[in-house]
């Protein structure tokens, strides 16, 4: 759909998402009011407040009777891999603000056959492996995630292989090291129940239903730079923008 044809309330509602799952607004910020709204967007009250209407109904803002508008996404908000990918990109972070990460692994490892597949690599070839917890700002795991990276990496970007957060992502640290860029990503996710292990990841009981979800980055060459897989718990809006 052309952004012409779009209704105006969408257009701003996309505008004001892309702002959140970027984390430019983060979990307890104030939006506008809605007649800020309505100038800022040269848009009627009335639409304005179908504006904030939407987002409410999808989880991303709370309203109370007499407060502000505030972002609300600390048990709302899946981002995906395109989400990270985008804000290393465009803002140098991976994580929002009240999010951290916990490097639970890092390590040469024998990758899935279908990771090795994607890699362009032959089975049973050691690939660097990265694995974490992402929690939010109140220490809830949101997501449990494996990287998996050529084997050559490991010299070349031996932050790879320490388990400590690499500041600014792990596409930043191989673009400076090789000049190789991610510049796009493709994801593919489904519903499960999860695993004994993925449970006791996230918290959740075995056999709870998870998110799984396998990405890919690949370069201006169209060449994968980095492989993942991660699982995160029910009850999280991923956010697709046009």
């Amino acid at each position: 759909m052309s952004l012409e044809r779009t209704p105006p309330y969408l257009q701003v509602v996309a505008a004001l998402k892309a702002r959140i799952v970027s984390g430019e607004l983060s979990h307890g910020d104030t939006l506008p009011s809605v007649r800020e709204l309505s100038a800022q967007y040269e848009i009627s009250t009335a639409t304005a407040q179908k504006v904030f209407r939407t987002l409410k109904a999808e989880g991303l803002v709370e309203a109370r009777q007499g407060s502000a508008t505030t972002v609300s996404t600390r048990r709302t908000l899946h981002r995906t891999a395109a989400d990270r990918l985008e804000a290393a990109l465009s803002t140098g972070r991976i994580y929002t603000d009240g999010e951290y990460a916990v490097i639970t692994a890092a390590d040469l490892s024998e990758p899935p056959e279908w990771v090795a597949d994607l890699l362009g690599i032959e089975a049973g070839t050691p690939a660097v492996r990265r694995q974490r917890i992402t929690h939010n700002s109140d220490d809830q795991p949101v997501s449990a995630s494996t990287s998996w990276f050529s084997g050559d990496l490991a010299e070349t970007v031996p932050a790879l292989l320490v388990k400590e957060r690499i500041v600014g992502g792990t596409p930043s640290a191989i673009e400076a090291a090789t000049g190789r860029r991610a510049i796009a990503s493709e994801e593919a996710a489904t519903a499960a129940a999860a695993s004994e292990e993925q449970a006791n990841l996230l918290g959740v009981t075995p056999g709870a239903p998870v998110l799984l979800s396998r990405n890919v980055y690949v370069d201006a060459e169209g060449d994968t730079v980095e492989v993942g897989e991660s699982v995160a718990p029910a009850g999280r809006w991923r956010v697709h923008r046009n």
